[in-house]
């Protein structure tokens, strides 16, 4: 017999497949799909290879939610006709299986959930992290680089590409800055999650008494904007420097001024890039970093005033603490916004982020409803 939880569960997953069908579209998406068909058939579609590539990230991952959809509501049909053999023949192994897959089922659907309701209009862009470890030098700086490894780890287990833009070393150790460009469709959609302050507690490694240390890391995540986005930057507001890079990138390193350094007066933002051989490809990426920050600071400031009005406080102020990782006495990462935490400190500094990214943006997605 399949137990009466199980049958719940499966009940669930019926009504939730109905809802999401009424507000995914599928018709719409289909031909959206057929439109992408279309266009990457074109002669001159490669013409433009980051258009294309842009075009078929797009297109893929339209695909996916008609086709994750279509296999969530077969894998349905398939355990709930199961389900009902079980239960007429009494068998027992039967209904172990059919259970184990409706367990299964729950949570690829609670993750499907999750990716559709990254919505907003700069969720599925590349996002632009930065790492600036916080007073305490060789001990802060070694915690950024633990950071760096995290998140590289949790890019690739999601199958996006990682470039670092701008490296800084650390004077004994780890880093003291560090700009990474995460390629992916919502890649900025799950990492805002991490922004904000990350604070460690262990043992330091450096300290010979073998004292209790802790340290702060600020991780900073914007959009990568493209050109399509209207932010106006005169040339007159940019004080623009270069300088030989410093970190780890073959011959070129430290024989050229190709490393660029771009200020906007105005605000005060610097970014940098060391990532290409060439000075005039670094500053196209600086410029596109800049104008992401740029940006990302005309959403906060309509935000600000959005409160201002509402007569709202914002709960969680930018830069400020949203994560502790406690190495000792104790095992525990928790996320001091949702909650959600863990014990297994090791899972997590291997890139195991998603089920804070998840509580995280469950939380958002509640407050605004709210």
């Amino acid at each position: 017999m399949i137990d009466p939880s199980v049958k719940q569960d499966l009940r669930e997953i019926g009504k939730k497949l109905t809802n999401l069908r009424g507000s995914l579209d599928l018709d719409l998406k289909q031909e959206m799909i057929a439109n992408f068909e279309e266009k990457m058939a074109a002669p001159d579609f490669w013409d433009d290879n980051e258009r294309a590539q842009g075009l078929i990230a797009e297109m893929n991952a339209v695909k996916s939610v008609v086709d994750e959809y279509t296999k969530l509501q077969q894998e349905y049909e398939d355990s709930s006709m199961m389900a009902e053999l079980a239960d007429e023949e009494g068998d027992e192994e039967m209904a172990s299986e059919t259970a184990q897959s409706i367990r299964g089922l729950v949570g690829r659907l609670d993750e499907f959930e999750l990716t559709l309701l990254l919505n907003q209009p700069y969720d599925k862009l590349n996002a632009i992290l930065e790492l600036h470890p916080g007073a305490g030098g060789t001990e802060s700086q070694d915690w950024g680089q633990m950071l760096l490894r995290m998140y590289t780890r949790w890019a690739e287990k999601r199958g996006f590409k990682v470039e670092v833009l701008d490296y800084l070393p650390g004077d004994e150790a780890g880093i003291k800055s560090v700009t990474l460009l995460i390629k992916g469709y919502n890649a900025y959609g799950y990492l805002k999650a991490e922004k904000g302050v990350h604070r460690l507690v262990r043992i330091s490694p450096f300290d010979a008494s073998g004292r209790r240390h802790t340290s702060f890391v600020s991780c900073d995540v914007v959009p990568e904007i493209n050109e399509d986005i209207d932010i106006e930057i005169r040339t007159e507001d940019l004080k623009v420097d270069t300088y030989r890079s410093t970190g780890a990138g073959g011959q070129h390193i430290n024989t050229t001024d190709s490393a660029v350094r771009i200020t906007h007066m105005p605000t005060g933002i610097v970014v940098t890039c060391q990532s290409e051989r060439s000075q005039i490809k670094n500053r196209e990426r600086a410029m596109t970093t800049l104008r992401s920050k740029l940006y990302e600071r005309k959403l906060e400031e309509q935000q600000r005033e959005l409160d201002e009005i509402r007569g709202e406080q914002s709960d969680i102020a930018w830069g400020s603490q949203i994560r502790s990782y406690v190495f000792h006495p104790y095992s525990m990462v928790k996320d001091h916004r949702t909650s959600v935490e863990t014990g297994n400190v090791g899972a997590v500094m291997d890139g195991d982020l998603d089920a804070f990214i998840d509580g995280y943006l469950r939380s958002q997605i509640k407050t605004e409803a709210e």
